[in-house]
């Protein structure tokens, strides 16, 4: 297993709160590395180029890539999140930050949110456990997902948001016609999680 690794996709020279942008990917047998070409990692580069160019320089911008694929049982990609939210606290203090992941980074996006610092969630088409709950009270929520998911179900995404209802307000935001790859209406859901993101950590609005 290799070690997380945090890749920036834009570092303004003064921040006022930052973004992780978290990939997905499922488990290959006897290839258990990631690699920054993978597909589930390459759907989130747009992502965070999207919400770099929204931050107008006022977010740190980084992606994540997990220290090994898919959801192990020894470590999660929720592990990796948590080492990455401890490197940006050394790097850049108490700032707010988001987190934004597909598919799997969806999950631990939501499962994460939890952790100290973490201000704002979006979750892009996640692949959730029908058991998955989580107290993300206090926390901003956005899941998005699209309605022709064939790998992540929408109908059991909404069942767990129901759940996480209980504790804070969860928006869900349909994207008609869209599968879980995000490439038909990829703009849709790219635009939704800057729109959020920027809304929630810099409260004094995008100039």
């Amino acid at each position: 297993m290799t070690e997380p690794r945090l890749v920036p996709a834009r570092v303004p020279r003064v921040p006022e709160a930052v973004v992780l942008a978290l990939h997905g990917g499922d488990v290959r047998p006897g290839d258990p590395d990631v690699s920054p070409w993978q597909l589930s990692v390459l759907r989130v580069v747009p992502v965070a180029a999207r919400v770099a160019r929204a931050g107008r320089g006022r977010l740190a911008v980084h992606r994540v890539l997990n220290a090994a694929r898919g959801w192990g049982v020894d470590r999660t990609p929720v592990d990796d999140v948590r080492w990455a939210l401890a490197q940006v606290r050394e790097r850049y203090g108490d700032l707010p930050v988001g987190l934004v992941g597909h598919s799997l980074g969806g999950r631990a996006a939501l499962l994460a949110g939890r952790e100290p610092g973490v201000a704002a969630v979006v979750a892009l088409n996640p692949w959730l456990h029908a058991s998955d709950d989580v107290d993300l009270t206090g926390r901003r929520v956005l899941v998005v997902h699209g309605t022709e998911d064939r790998v992540a179900d929408p109908a059991r995404a909404r069942r767990v948001v129901d759940r996480l209802r209980r504790h804070t307000d969860v928006e869900w935001r349909d994207v008609p016609g869209a599968g879980h790859a995000m490439l038909r209406h990829a703009s849709v859901f790219e635009r939704a999680a800057a729109d959020f993101l920027t809304g929630a950590l810099l409260p004094r609005g995008v100039r």
